[in-house]
């Protein structure tokens, strides 16, 4: 509980990102001149897996479907949180004012973009899984209607979740003004500004970290453990090293995401601290969001072929012909 009295419980109409407004100009444009170009490969490099997989006919498939997908919502995410990012290096000391609605909204699109993303590689997970352990029944099992079917649920589960925690937080009263110590409308940057008992958005915020970090982790390991199992038993050298290049990427991407997202989430509000929270950001605001399509196109033949045939104008059987010759 507050100890501010009752009276001063206001409803700011304003919040204040205050970012690194304290750091020294000269290091804000350091930052800045470092990150922008950070952001330009991030939209460039899933905008093109995003292209490749719509495009190409030899991608056409479940498993690229959801990294279509998955680049989608990256993309969507970066621009919700990176472009008012990089704008607050370059204004004046006292930080970037937006509106009340602005932050709600900002918030509720940071957690359904993040909480679709979450499902979004469990899904991945589960695909991978039929494929390699179920193959016999896997296109009967893995139809264009459940493709579109899980990625549905995706995005519904991560929206129902972001409407419920944004609502739950926005409905408080603020007692220590609008000044928000962090990059963006954060989750636990706002929930500290709230007066009151703020214990049940405390536990619902956990809640959703137990939804959305612990449970597809764990459904992602258990499935990857499965396939590697698979693969170690069965097959020629040449699909086992394809295969479990497959699983390496994939499970670089969990780690990399869950990692970060229950680093920054999975803890009590009286644990933090923001100025280690902000430092955080810069690396799943900016990093995380361009490892992604290095990823998958650096350690992914049929990505690099796929690219190929797109820049030379070529179709997947003129190259076969081609290589024939």
């Amino acid at each position: 509980m507050s100890s501010w009295p009752a009276s001063n419980w206001t409803a700011p109409a304003e919040f204040v990102i205050l970012g690194f407004s304290g750091w020294p100009q000269g290091l804000r444009l350091l930052l800045f001149a470092f990150l922008l170009p950070l952001y330009l490969a991030t939209l460039a490099g899933n905008l093109l897996i995003l292209g490749l997989a719509v495009a190409e006919p030899a991608l056409h498939t479940p498993m690229y479907f959801f990294l279509g997908a998955l680049s989608a919502v990256e993309v969507a995410y970066t621009l919700v949180l990176t472009p008012r990012m990089l704008a607050g290096f370059l204004l004046p000391p006292a930080g970037l004012a937006v509106a009340r609605s602005t932050c709600a909204a900002q918030m509720g699109l940071f957690v359904a973009l993040g909480g679709a993303e979450c499902l979004l590689l469990a899904a991945m997970a589960l695909d991978r899984y039929l494929a390699i352990c179920r193959p016999l029944y896997y296109p009967q099992l893995m139809s264009t209607g459940l493709c579109w079917g899980l990625l549905a649920s995706c995005c519904a589960g991560g929206s129902i979740l972001a409407l419920g925690l944004t609502t739950a937080i926005f409905q408080l009263p603020f007692c220590q003004g609008g000044l928000v110590n962090h990059v963006f409308c954060d989750l636990p940057a706002v929930l500290l500004l709230a007066c009151g008992d703020r214990q049940l958005q405390e536990r619902v915020l956990l809640a959703a970290c137990l939804l959305l970090l612990v449970l597809p982790l764990a459904l992602i390991l258990l499935s990857y453990t499965r396939v590697l199992v698979v693969i170690l038993g069965v097959g020629g050298s040449a699909g086992r090293r394809k295969a479990f290049n497959t699983v390496a990427s994939h499970l670089t991407v969990a780690v990399l995401h869950y990692g970060c997202a229950t680093a920054m989430y999975a803890r009590p509000l009286s644990s933090r601290s923001l100025e280690e929270d902000k430092l955080v950001s810069l690396i799943y605001i900016n990093l995380t969001p361009l490892l992604y399509p290095a990823i998958y196109t650096l350690r992914n033949r049929d990505v690099q072929g796929a690219l190929q045939r797109v820049l030379s104008g070529r179709t997947p059987g003129t190259v076969h012909q081609a290589d024939g010759n």
